[in-house]
């Protein structure tokens, strides 16, 4: 059979497999939010008071089915179906009043939007479901898309149907893994990075519009632009795609102000009370932050303790955001590729673990990264082993501290293994993820991609062609893990 054609028939093949991958996630993770809704609904129902909340909500903090969503059916004024932020402000004593919500404002949209036609806190959340489920099966689809059978890990890890419905997290997740998809479908095909890039800028911004985090992985993108991505620079190319990293971080800034000009305008008192809120918020017992358990105990008084943590953990998280990119920069020299993904994945470990705050619901931010990348499948166990850790035995303490009863030693072990487990995983994170090679599915490499090759170094002979094949197979990528020329590859799809 001719070369071409064995090539279009592994590329139709490589399709099928994926498609098929993709269809099998995307009724795994239909279960796993089945799941996830029965849990939650679990707190709700009848009786219901005169604001339409459950008679049983008190008894919440100690069960598993507590969830924000339901909690914030009454003071924010959501079940007045007030529009948020426009009438809102904060009081001296730090409550949010007229619709005001403590979260960017594509959150508080969604928040609202929930609400319609809700008139209970039960109803509430089951419209919530509706609107936030499609962004979970998007997301398992364009990590089935991307790495192949890794994606299973989204639908079946626990996180998913924990904290599926706990906040509004999933948009967040859909933006910023479409966005590294955009990356990834394009560098499979041999384009060059600049425009794609504008794309996952857009999604980047839409994303720090939800829950802010997406927003810091447009630093990375940009250098991986600035470096010319995988393709490197070639004949004719300056020393650096100035105008590309230039771009991207534009289109990021203005796609992120935009939704919010109107609530600036508007309603300035009602949109600057999420900021205000946020900086008054203290690490305290709720945040399950390093901050709490490390060195709250070192301070002789609650005042002192806050002062501390409301300028040391943004101290923290700029300078780690400064030293990440530059240990990206410094694999970049030594591989010819900028690994943005990696270095985003490490940035969002340092947020998580230096921010005042570390809700459960935030390893739903990472579990991405784990399908994404090549990450060693016992480390993946021990970050989830630590995070059902936690979140089996962090209610019960809420409710035994807030009872001022004697903390079991069960649940006082199962807190500090989650704290502290997760804690040390992050840390490690912050070198680790930059190293991993992006996972691409087994069997998408055609040998004339480079499949199979050994990784090369800067110092290694150019190879005798890096272009793109002419029928590339579907997940396929052109340059491997780092590209045509003097640059490393990924030796297989392993990674290894």
């Amino acid at each position: 059979m001719p070369r071409l054609d064995r090539t279009g028939l592994d590329a139709r093949i490589a399709c099928a497999r994926l498609d098929r991958v993709a269809w099998a996630v995307l009724g795994v993770t239909v279960l796993a939010l089945i799941t996830g809704f029965l849990i939650k609904d679990h707190c709700t129902g009848a009786p219901f008071d005169d604001l339409g909340r459950s008679a049983g909500f008190a008894a919440t903090p100690g069960r598993i089915c507590y969830s924000d969503i339901q909690y914030l059916w009454v003071g924010r004024d959501i079940d007045k179906h007030v529009f948020p932020y426009i009438h809102g402000w904060i009081d001296g004593q730090g409550h949010l009043q007229g619709g005001a919500i403590e979260y960017p404002v594509l959150s508080g949209l969604l928040y609202w939007v929930g609400a319609i036609g809700a008139h209970n806190d039960q109803q509430y959340l089951w419209h919530m479901a509706l609107v936030l489920a499609p962004f979970a099966l998007i997301t398992g689809w364009v990590l089935a898309k991307v790495s192949g059978r890794a994606a299973f890990l989204w639908a079946l890890a626990p996180p998913l149907a924990l904290y599926a419905f706990h906040n509004v997290e999933l948009p967040v997740v859909a933006a910023a893994t479409g966005a590294i998809a955009i990356m990834e479908w394009t560098r499979r095909r041999g384009v060059p990075p600049r425009y794609p890039a504008l794309a996952a800028a857009a999604l980047l911004a839409i994303g720090f519009d939800l829950k802010i985090y997406p927003g810091i992985f447009v630093a990375p993108l940009a250098l991986y632009v600035l470096t010319y991505g995988n393709r490197g620079r070639r004949a004719g190319d300056s020393r650096f795609d100035v105008r590309g990293a230039v771009s991207v971080v534009g289109v990021a800034a203005v796609v992120a102000i935009l939704p919010n000009l109107p609530f600036i305008l508007f309603g300035y008192d009602g949109w600057n009370a999420s900021l205000k809120f946020q900086e008054l918020r203290t690490a305290d017992l709720s945040t399950n932050s390093i901050w709490y358990w490390g060195v709250q105990h070192a301070f002789a008084s609650a005042a002192s303790y806050d002062r501390f943590v409301a300028t040391a953990s943004p101290v923290a998280i700029i300078v780690a955001f400064v030293v990440l990119p530059a240990l990206g920069w410094f694999r970049y020299r030594r591989t010819g590729v900028y690994p943005w993904i990696g270095v985003s994945g490490a940035m969002l470990s340092a947020f998580m673990l230096l921010h005042k705050v570390h809700s459960p619901q935030y390893i739903l931010w990472l579990l991405p990264f784990f399908v994404l990348l090549h990450v060693d499948r016992r480390v993946i166990g021990a970050y989830l082993l630590c995070d059902l850790s936690l979140e089996l035995t962090v209610w019960n303490y809420f409710q035994e501290h807030a009872d001022h009863s004697p903390v079991l030693w069960w649940v006082q072990w199962g807190v500090w293994i989650g704290v502290w487990g997760r804690a040390a995983l992050l840390a490690v994170f912050l070198v680790y993820l930059p190293s991993r090679q992006v996972r691409v599915p087994a069997g998408s490499l055609s040998s004339a991609d480079g499949a199979g090759d050994p990784p090369r170094t800067p110092d290694d002979p150019p190879r005798t062609s890096g272009a793109p094949s002419s029928t590339p197979p579907c997940g396929s990528s052109s340059g491997a893990e780092y590209g045509p020329g003097n640059v490393a590859r990924t030796r297989s799809s392993s990674g290894r």
